[in-house]
């Protein structure tokens, strides 16, 4: 087996890039899929004119930044240039609008997941589909603008995700992974394509519009893991890295999004597997064996990377707002002259929860940051409350932020899992969550009453998985599926821990989550009035 300098030089090596919501991460693994150098970036939204967005310059500053630190990790390693890899993959958070005319201008500005501002446009797609279509989605965003008489609208002509967008200005290439094209709009898993039927009914809907183009004139091509989606070209090489060291000519795999490359990163691909990923956003994925029995607003269906359902259940809010908390706590120990590493603060933190009482002893919060859409939330106000007798301890306090943090989820999830039974044979976490070990595990299987695993490599989590997705283009076999690449070639032999759920915890967590629902009006009153 060569070393990781010998597979450098050869080529013989594959990159994941992924827009996180809070970071730009690049992971470069070996040809035993061993991660041998990272860069990172760190990056944060904006709200501008009630939009949440990134600019362009942040986009492939962002881009250029985490390149050239990954470049930098590989020469002070290894003492080499990387000039050349053996294919490269883009992923990003999914859904949101970047609509773009015939001369690739950017006509409004990148409208992130994170924005809830199409309410009505998500209610006449549902109802007409009869298919859920979530606010963050893609066809959401367009279908919305049309409804607000936007005029950018006629002038349309390609959109996309932000994946779809980093993946078309280096290589070319106008597509998108079938597990990311499944967030901009419904996918029929027959067909490994969009939804015709659905096509048919939108073009109908807007037709009066007199708009120049057609739906499907308008969308990225979709391809599923493993297919070709171009190469770098010589002006996207220099795009990514100005300095002129990485040469053109390197394949590209489908872009993907973040939901597809925490599937990957979890051997959550097959049918009955699921996973978590906990972050800025938290959401939940299982693979499906049969439809749903009726339309749940809570309820989103995706696909993973190579075209199978997925009932997943997205929540616009996670940690933001316990990691305010952690970072309050830092700022209070620094001014009696305490320096906390990150870890360790964390840690520490986390670990106390674990002390708490199971049902939090009167305390309650809400962790919105933005709009949460599954319960109806157009915006978001952090809430934290407690009763004058309730048992008011950092234990207490800080398992109230982590159950807040997964609330939401455990929502939606008790609808999949318990009304839809849906059958799950393994739940797989991964995440900022999860970073430190048992507490967010155990909060989690609390939460949905299973046992959930965490890998070793979770710590690794998308930009790993998107890497393995470009490696999965360049060595399947004939006829090897997604699944079986990742259980005989990646996951066979790797070792995880799983924590079954405490039914003392499992207990403490629905008592938590009645009252959280019944003081949802507290959390409506904020948003109102704040």
């Amino acid at each position: 087996m060569r070393t990781p300098k010998e597979a450098i030089l050869t080529g013989k090596t594959a990159l994941g890039i992924e827009f996180g919501s809070t970071r730009i991460k690049a992971v470069l693994v070996d040809e035993t899929h061993q991660p041998i150098a990272m860069g990172t970036h760190d990056w944060e939204n904006r709200l501008e004119n009630n939009i949440w967005t990134y600019s362009l310059e942040d986009i492939w500053g962002g881009l250029q930044d985490c390149y050239a630190a990954l470049a930098a990790d590989v020469k002070k390693s290894y003492g080499v240039a990387l000039t050349s890899i053996g294919a490269i993959g883009f992923s990003a958070m999914m859904h949101g609008y970047m609509a773009f005319d015939k001369n690739d201008r950017l006509l409004v500005p990148f409208r992130t997941w994170r924005n809830t501002i199409t309410e009505h446009s998500s209610r006449v797609l549902t109802e007409l589909f009869g298919f859920n279509i979530p606010q963050r989605w893609s066809i959401s965003h367009l279908y919305q603008a049309i409804l607000n008489g936007e005029e950018h609208v006629k002038d349309v002509a390609f959109f996309t995700t932000l994946a779809g967008y980093v993946h078309y200005r280096l290589t070319g290439q106008k597509v998108l992974g079938i597990g990311d094209a499944a967030g901009m709009f419904p996918i029929d898993s027959d067909t490994c394509d969009y939804n015709a039927g659905m096509i048919e009914k939108f073009d109908a809907l807007v037709a009066g519009k007199g708009y120049p183009w057609k739906l499907g004139e308008i969308l990225p091509k979709v391809l599923t893991a493993g297919e070709s989606a171009g190469v770098l070209t010589k002006e996207g090489a220099e795009l990514l890295d100005p300095t002129g060291v990485l040469q053109a000519g390197i394949p590209l795999c489908p872009p993907e999004g973040d939901a597809g490359t925490g599937m990957v990163a979890t051997n959550s691909v097959a049918a009955r597997t699921g996973n978590v990923s906990a972050g800025t956003s938290i959401f939940g994925m299982v693979v499906m064996e049969r439809d749903l029995s009726r339309v749940h607003e809570e309820i989103d269906m995706v696909t993973t990377p190579d075209g199978k359902p997925v009932a997943m259940v997205h929540c616009n809010n996670c940690t933001s707002d316990l990691n305010a908390w952690v970072n309050l706590f830092r700022e209070f120990g620094e001014t009696f002259g305490l320096k906390l590493g990150t870890n360790e603060l964390y840690g520490a933190l986390y670990r106390s929860a674990l002390e708490g009482d199971k049902d939090c002893g009167g305390l309650l919060a809400y962790n919105y940051f933005s709009g949460e859409p599954v319960l109806g939330f157009e915006a978001g106000r952090p809430l934290f409350a407690r009763t004058p007798d309730a048992k008011f301890t950092l234990s207490n306090f800080m398992r109230t932020h982590l159950y807040s943090a997964l609330a939401t989820l455990k929502i939606g999830l008790d609808i999949l899992l318990k009304e839809e039974k849906a059958e799950v044979d393994s739940i797989t976490g991964h995440g900022g969550l999860f970073k430190t070990p048992v507490v967010g595990q155990s909060m989690l299987a609390a939460a949905i009453d299973a046992p959930v695993t965490v890998m070793d490599t979770a710590s690794e989590g998308g930009p790993w998985g998107m890497a393995v997705l470009a490696a999965y283009m360049l060595e399947r076999q004939d006829g090897e599926s997604l699944s079986d690449y990742l259980a005989q070639r990646i996951f066979k032999g790797q070792s995880g821990t799983t924590i079954r759920p405490d039914p003392a915890d499992v207990a403490g967590f629905d008592a938590f989550i009645e009252k959280y629902k019944a003081c949802l009006p507290a959390e409506r009153g904020a948003v109102e009035h704040l």
